[in-house]
């Protein structure tokens, strides 16, 4: 089995409801971050693929048929090679509303505070669920500062990186693969680009920032 759909949207643009979506639509389970953080020693892989090292993609995405949101968006240039036949949806979202976003979830979540990482020291001896989750927690902080910068607070620059980052996509992918799409727009785009029935429920919605401050405080006490 093999990827039909790879998702090179960053964090925030509704990578999550697209996983959905794709998921409601047929395409069977979507991998998303929150899969690794459910099976966390898949962390290797990508830790393979930050070292430029060679990558067991089909392993693995076994049971997979798309994958969307980082860490796998970081690497979507070897992935669009893997999978030469697979669509590619490229989530977008107007830069000042994903910044705004992005600083109070995923960035917030990369860089704890003194105060979050002692409640995580103090509960990882007690739970073998945040204790695998460790890794990735730092790999994702250091994957945030890769891709955006370390200074998160300067909005210009990280803005900047986030459009270089579209840019490189659009200017990558061939574009008889590629679809950019605003989640915002629902299933229309999405089901045309895909050759597939416009479902009658709603597209979803989720993973707002209120769902995201809540998963977080879910996850950082082993849940």
């Amino acid at each position: 089995m093999s990827l039909k759909i790879i998702g090179t949207g960053q964090g925030r643009t509704g990578t999550t409801s697209l996983k959905l979506a794709l998921e409601q639509l047929g395409f069977g389970k979507c991998y998303h971050m929150f899969e690794l953080l459910e099976a966390p020693e898949q962390i290797t892989y990508f830790e393979k693929a930050e070292k430029g090292e060679p990558v067991d993609w089909e392993t693995l995405f076994t049971g997979y048929l798309s994958a969307v949101d980082y860490p796998v968006a970081k690497y979507y240039k070897e992935l669009i090679k893997v999978y030469p036949d697979a669509k590619v949806i490229h989530t977008t979202r107007e830069p000042e509303s994903w910044y705004k976003s992005a600083i109070s979830t995923i960035f917030w979540a990369s860089k704890p505070s003194l105060g979050r990482m002692l409640k995580i020291l103090i509960r990882a001896p007690f739970s073998s669920k945040i204790r695998s989750r460790l890794p990735v927690l730092k790999f994702n902080g250091n994957l945030v500062g890769t891709v955006y910068g370390k200074d998160l607070n300067n909005k210009a620059a990280v803005i900047e990186k986030f459009n270089a980052f579209n840019s490189d996509v659009l200017n990558t992918v061939p574009k008889d693969r590629l679809l950019i799409y605003d989640v915002k727009q629902g299933w229309g785009p999405l089901c045309s680009f895909l050759g597939v029935p416009v479902p009658s429920e709603p597209f979803p919605k989720s993973n707002s920032t209120e769902d995201f401050l809540v998963n977080v405080g879910a996850m950082l006490k082993g849940k």
